[in-house]
C-alpha cells in the first residue's frame, strides 16, 4: 500500500499558470446546510476557496442567505426553498436544476449539514456532474441504497457512515478498515475516502482497486466540522485538476489523496500553535495555505 507523502502531493498538485483566470480553476457548487447545522456549508465553501477553486457557489436554505453571504463574501450564495424545520425542500430541485444547467459547475458537493433534507434523494439520483457525497448525503445513500453514478463520484465516510453504507459492523482494526475502503470504492465505481487515523483513499477502476494511506494528521482534527473542511478541499483541488485535464476517477483519486495530506498537515501546523486541544475546524481552514506553501517548497 502506497503512502501519501509530501513529495507525492507536490508532484500531483494542479499547476497555477501566470496567465490563468478564475475559469481556469473550475467552479464548485456546494449544496449544504440546515437551520441546526448552518456552519457546515461555510467551512466547506471557505475550504474550497482556500484550495484554489476559481468560483464557489453555495446552495443553502433561503433564511440562511443574508447571514452567510455576509460571513463569506467570496462565495456566491444560492437561496433555496426550505421545509418548516429549516432543511432544503424537495421543491427546490427545479430551481437548482436550472441553476446547474446555467452555471455548469465542475464539481458538486452534496450533504454537509443537510440533515434529512428531502432534496438529497433527488440529488443522488439526478446529478450528472462530478460529485462528492459527504455527511448527510452518505446517510441518505445508505438509507436509500443508491450506489450507481454516471459521473465520477467520491464518497467521504467516517467509520460509522462506512458501516451504514456497507451494512457491516464498524471496523475495529486496520485490516478491516482497508478492506472496507476497497469494498466501497468498488461498490460505487469511484473513490472512497475513509476518514480516521490514518485516512485511506481507495479507487476502483477497470475492476481493480488501489489503496493509498495518508501520513499526516492527528487528534487536532478530531473536532466537529473537520470533515466539512476536507470535503471543500477535495472539491477545490478536483475542480482545478479536472478543468486543466479530465474529470475522471483518476483525477478524483489523485486530488482526494492531495487533499487528505494537506488537511492533515494543516491540522498539524495549527496544533503547533494552538495545541491539539485548541484547534477548531475553522483554524484548520486558515492553515491550509500554510500547508500548501510547505508542500510547494518540495518542488524547489
Amino acid at each position: 500500500m502506497k503512502k501519501i507523502t509530501r513529495s507525492v502531493v507536490a508532484r500531483l498538485l494542479p499547476v497555477r499558470a501566470e496567465n490563468a483566470h478564475k475559469g481556469t480553476f473550475g467552479r464548485v457548487l456546494i449544496i449544504a446546510g440546515s437551520r441546526t447545522m448552518c456552519g457546515a456549508g461555510l467551512l466547506c465553501a471557505k475550504s474550497a476557496l482556500r484550495a484554489g477553486a476559481g468560483l464557489v457557489y453555495w446552495a443553502l436554505p433561503q433564511t440562511m442567505q443574508d447571514a452567510f453571504a455576509a460571513a463569506l463574501p467570496e462565495v456566491i450564495t444560492v437561496p433555496l426553498a426550505e421545509t418548516t424545520n429549516g432543511e432544503i425542500a424537495a421543491e427546490a430541485w427545479p430551481e437548482l436544476k436550472n441553476f446547474i444547467a446555467e452555471v455548469n459547475p465542475s464539481v458538486v458537493v452534496a450533504g454537509p449539514g443537510m440533515g434529512n433534507s428531502p432534496l438529497l434523494a433527488i440529488l443522488l439520483r439526478e446529478i450528472q456532474t462530478p460529485l462528492l457525497v459527504d455527511a448527510d448525503g452518505l446517510n441518505a445513500a445508505a438509507r436509500l441504497q443508491i450506489f450507481s453514478y454516471k459521473p465520477p463520484v467520491i464518497f467521504t465516510p467516517h467509520p460509522g457512515e462506512m458501516a451504514r453504507l456497507l451494512q457491516m459492523p464498524i471496523a475495529m482494526n486496520d485490516a478491516t478498515r482497508e478492506e472496507q475502503a476497497r469494498q466501497l470504492a468498488a461498490k460505487i465505481g469511484g473513490v472512497c475516502v475513509l476518514k480516521g487515523h490514518p485516512t485511506l483513499v481507495s479507487m476502483d477502476m477497470l475492476n481493480h482497486t488501489w489503496l493509498w494511506q495518508n501520513s499526516t494528521g492527528g487528534p487536532a482534527l478530531a473536532k466537529g466540522g473537520s470533515g466539512d473542511v476536507l470535503s471543500g478541499l477535495i472539491a477545490g483541488l478536483w475542480s482545478q485538476a479536472g478543468s486543466q485535464g479530465k474529470f475522471d476517477v483518476i483525477s478524483a483519486f489523485q486530488m482526494a489523496a492531495c487533499a487528505v495530506y494537506i488537511h492533515g498537515l494543516a491540522g498539524d501546523l495549527a496544533a503547533q500553535q494552538l495545541t491539539d486541544y485548541g484547534v477548531l475546524a475553522s483554524d484548520t481552514v486558515d492553515y491550509v495555505p500554510v500547508a500548501i506553501k510547505k508542500i510547494l517548497q518540495e518542488k524547489k
